[in-house]
């Protein structure tokens, strides 16, 4: 008996205590990314479907960021003005509509409108769904619930990449139909089952300038920047390092399956631990970690040495995960949630124009100058947080 109280403390500590909102929440979040097969293949579908030239393509995914770079802050103003429930459902269903009219599109004009459209609607679901996160649970379980659904989507689209591999052999339509289905059902979900919590957190009037006159918010959102130039040097520059040491694609495919394995294994086994830690302290150690498996990329050169260094920077992930939603939340005032969130998102769309942008220049100046430049930044996002950390607890508490 006493051995079955040890194991449902421990299972409470991981998973227990949230709302059944949440859990709709976190549902609907794995069966959208059990369908995310688009946005990974896009560059194939564009080249082979539509015969076009790389760089053709590159400039087609950028209209699909600079769409992205919108998504954030208006999704944070729809949540806060109109509601979460209605900003994420309404998001998730015109991503599915814009998905059926990308995958049927058949000339440049509407293949670009098409994309600059789903850059908009794809993440507004994101400022949304946080700012829900934090309306529901209490701020003790918050770091559980987000490092929760940080896992859904990692589940998901771990399957996602594998399914979606195999159906872009049989046709690309089916891409663009089941990650439209999925969309659609994440969104019925909501609307159905995840009560609309802005009235109840409503406490005030303001806007984008008051999150932008918050010095630690937006102090946050400059290390987060850094943190996301570092992050996704892995998916933008990474495969080119590879192969520019005579690699094939599929060593790239090998290295990054250790990413979304170690996390869909390891970080469930985390969750209570970290969520007992003060967040800042365990985001910075994360952003550390990331720098430290970043760096390390400067001095390898095989598939199994590329593999070591992800599985470092994997395991910062994993620490960092959750905590920057914690924070952000401990942030915000409860009639800005959907603000602070989208502010705090537009680093990502951010990072994801810089990092391809400067990362392939150092690239080509010189590989070890790339990645040891990216430790470097991990290190200061680092530092920053900790910087931050007193500032955070003492807001946190208030």
């Amino acid at each position: 008996m006493a051995h079955l109280g040890v194991k449902r403390a421990t299972f409470t500590s991981r998973i227990g205590g949230l709302p059944r909102p949440f859990w709709v929440l976190f549902g609907g979040t794995v069966v959208n990314r059990l369908g995310t097969m688009v946005e990974p293949f896009i560059g194939i579908y564009l080249t082979r479907a539509h015969g076009m030239s790389v760089t053709a393509a590159g400039l087609v995914m950028a209209v699909f960021g600079a769409g992205s770079l919108l998504s954030q802050p208006l999704a944070g103003w729809l949540s806060d003005r109109f509601g979460r429930r209605i900003t994420l459902t309404g998001g998730m269903l015109a991503t599915a509509v814009t998905l059926v009219l990308l995958g049927s599109s058949t000339t440049v004009p509407s293949l670009v409108a098409a994309m600059f459209v789903l850059g908009v609607v794809t993440d507004l679901y994101r400022p949304a769904s946080q700012a829900l996160v934090a309306d529901l649970v209490p701020a003790e379980d918050r770091p559980r619930a987000y490092g929760l659904l940080f896992w859904a989507v990692n589940l998901g689209f771990s399957i996602a990449m594998v399914t979606g591999g195999w159906l872009a052999g049989t046709g690309f339509h089916w891409l663009f139909w089941i990650d439209a289905l999925t969309c659609a059902v994440f969104g019925a979900l909501v609307w159905r089952a995840v009560p609309e919590t802005r009235h109840v957190a409503a406490g005030g009037r303001g806007g984008f300038r008051d999150v932008l006159r918050d010095r630690l918010m937006t102090g946050c959102v400059l290390i987060n920047l850094t943190y996301m130039f570092v992050y996704l040097q892995a998916y933008t520059t990474l495969p080119l390092a590879m192969t520019g040491h005579g690699l094939p694609a599929g060593a790239y495919g090998a290295a990054m399956s250790i990413n979304g394995l170690l996390i869909v294994l390891v970080q469930p086994l985390t969750l209570g631990w970290l969520a007992r830690r003060d967040p800042s302290r365990v985001l910075a150690t994360g952003f550390a970690v990331i720098g430290l498996g970043s760096a390390l990329t400067a001095f390898v050169s095989s598939t199994a040495g590329y593999a070591l260094t992800v599985t470092v920077w994997t395991v910062g992930e994993i620490i960092a995960a959750g905590m920057a939603g914690t924070i952000v939340a401990s942030l915000a005032p409860a009639h800005l949630r959907g603000r602070y969130a989208g502010l705090y998102g537009s680093a990502w769309s951010a990072g994801s124009l810089l990092a391809p942008l400067i990362g392939t220049r150092l690239l080509a100046a010189d590989p070890r100058l790339l990645w040891l430049t990216t430790g470097g930044l991990g290190l200061l996002a680092a530092l920053g947080q900790l910087a931050l950390a007193p500032a955070v607890r003492r807001r946190a508490k208030a």
